[in-house]
C-alpha cells in the first residue's frame, strides 16, 4: 500500500486567535513540524500539505507540497483531503492518510494499525470513545464521489464516512490522548507540561 500522509491547516483558528494554527510553538518547534515528524517516516516520507493562501507562509518548515482547495468557498476539511486524493493519484499513490495539523502527540503506530484495519473502505481512528473523523486512512478511488458529494453541497466529513463505512481502530487515552487537537491557547499551555510525559508515550507505542 502507497500512502501519501495529507496534514490538514485549512482551518481558522478561531478559538485560538486567528492565524496558522500548525505554526504555533510548542516546547520550540511549531506543531507543524511535530505532526510532520510522527506522520513523515509512517508515509515513507510522502507528505503534503492542505492549505489556502500563500504557500510560502510555511516554507520554513516544510518542504513538500502544498496543496490550496479545489473547489469554491472553502467547504472545510473534506475539500482538503479531495486535494489530497487528487495529488495521490497524480503520484501514483494508493491511499492518503490525514491528520490535523495540530495534533503533536500523533500515535507511531498510526499509519501500520489503520493499514490492518479490516475490509471497509475508510479506516477511522479513535481514542477511548471518541472518533476522530480527520484523522482516518482514505482509499484514492473515493476521490469522485467525494468531488460529487461537495459538488451537492455537502460538507459533513462524518457523513461521507457513514456512506462508504469504516472500520474504527481505538488508541487509548493515557498516559497522553494521541489524538489531542490544540484548539485555544490553554490547550497550548496544557500540552507544553504534556511533554514531560514523552518518554512514557513512548513506552506505550504511541
Amino acid at each position: 500500500m502507497l500512502i501519501l500522509g495529507l496534514i490538514l491547516a485549512g482551518g481558522l483558528s478561531r478559538r485560538m486567535g486567528g492565524g496558522d494554527k500548525p505554526l504555533r510553538v510548542l516546547g520550540g518547534r511549531t506543531l507543524l513540524e511535530r505532526v510532520a515528524e510522527r506522520l513523515g517516516p509512517q508515509c515513507g516520507g510522502r507528505l503534503a500539505l492542505s492549505a489556502n493562501g500563500d504557500p510560502e507562509r510555511f516554507r520554513a518548515v516544510f518542504a513538500g507540497p502544498i496543496l490550496p482547495d479545489t473547489v469554491p468557498d472553502h467547504p472545510g476539511p473534506l475539500a482538503g483531503l479531495l486535494a489530497g486524493l487528487d495529488a495521490a493519484a497524480a503520484m501514483g499513490v494508493t491511499h492518503v492518510v490525514s491528520v490535523p495539523g495540530d495534533a503533536p502527540f500523533l500515535p507511531r503506530d498510526f499509519v501500520a494499525r489503520l493499514s490492518a484495519a479490516g475490509e471497509k473502505p475508510i479506516a477511522l481512528a479513535a481514542s477511548g470513545e471518541r472518533r476522530h473523523f480527520t484523522s482516518a486512512l482514505w482509499p484514492v478511488s473515493l476521490r469522485d464521489d467525494l468531488r460529487a458529494w461537495l459538488t451537492a453541497g455537502e460538507r459533513r466529513v462524518g457523513g461521507f464516512i457513514e456512506r462508504h463505512g469504516a472500520d474504527v481502530v481505538s488508541w487509548p487515552v493515557t498516559p497522553v490522548d494521541p489524538f489531542l487537537n490544540l484548539n485555544a491557547p490553554e490547550d497550548l499551555a496544557a500540552a507544553e507540561a504534556m511533554l514531560e510525559l514523552e518518554p512514557a508515550v513512548r513506552a506505550t507505542g504511541a
